[in-house]
Parts: structure tokens; C-alpha cells; sequence
């Protein structure tokens, strides 16, 4: 029939690069789409721990401009809680610790206030095979209480 032997067009067949795109394709855009969720979670962690960071200094400058223990307590608590929420930040858990020694301090020394705030980052909704459900992040930050100012009981 045709005038080309059976195993040149056999051998013709097996050289040709018909399909190595789409076998190519298939190697490669899994390991891309990895690489684009594994970004993706990089930067919403660091964007989520700049922006707690941002809350715990929020929450520190609030708790220190108050003159009692309790009132830097529930301002801390607030400052921190409206500071996420004007973030767009949703933790899955919060917790807000404030030590107010510096308040206790005698007029004319100085003292500092202490805001540590720990968010719960969720990273299941990236669908990153291997990577946890969520990532807790804490920030610390300290306010120095002004020295003249006049303290609570």
C-alpha cells in the first residue's frame, strides 16, 4: 500500500512531539498552583502579623493613658478588638493580656503598659495540601505611662 516500510512509520510516530505539550502541561501546572496557594498563605501571614502588631500597639496606647488598672483592662480590650475589626482581620480565637504594673508606679517614675495580642489565622480556605488549618500569631507592645500624670487607686 504505501511505498514507507511499517517500522519507519512506527519509528516516525514515536520521535514525533504530537501531545508532549499537554504531557508537559500536566507535570507542571500542579507544582505552579502549589507555589501560587504557598504564596498566597506567605502573604496573608505576613500581612495578618503586621496588622496585629498594629492592634497590640493600638491596645498598648490606649491602656496607658488611662489612670486605673480595671479602665486600661477594658480600653486595651476594646482598642485591640476595634483595631482587628477596622483591619479586616477575622481570628478564629483572640486574646488580649495586658499587664498594667506601670500604673502602680509612683508619680514622677516612669511606668510601662504591656499589651501581648495572639490571633488565630485561618489558612484552610487556600486548599494548600499539607499546611495547617490555621496559624497562631502574637505580638507584644509596650506604652510608657507618663510620669506626671496622675495615678488611680
Amino acid at each position: 500500500m504505501n511505498d514507507v516500510p511499517f517500522t519507519a512509520r512506527w519509528t516516525h510516530r514515536l520521535r514525533s512531539d504530537q501531545g508532549s505539550a499537554a504531557i508537559e502541561a500536566a507535570i507542571i501546572l500542579p507544582s505552579l498552583i502549589m507555589f501560587l496557594c504557598l504564596a498566597l498563605a506567605g502573604g496573608r501571614l505576613v500581612t495578618s502579623g503586621a496588622k496585629i502588631d498594629a492592634a497590640a500597639e493600638d491596645a498598648a496606647r490606649e491602656a496607658s493613658i488611662h489612670r486605673t488598672a480595671a479602665a486600661a483592662q477594658n480600653a486595651a480590650h476594646a482598642a485591640a478588638a476595634a483595631s482587628l475589626n477596622d483591619q479586616g482581620i477575622s481570628c478564629a480565637s483572640t486574646s488580649v493580656n495586658i499587664n498594667t504594673g506601670g500604673l502602680s508606679v509612683p508619680v514622677g517614675q516612669v511606668g510601662t503598659v504591656t499589651v501581648t495580642v495572639t490571633c488565630t489565622v485561618n489558612l484552610s480556605d487556600l486548599l494548600l495540601p499539607g499546611a495547617p488549618g490555621a496559624r497562631t500569631l502574637t505580638s507584644t507592645a509596650t506604652s510608657v505611662v507618663d510620669q506626671f500624670r496622675e495615678r488611680g487607686d
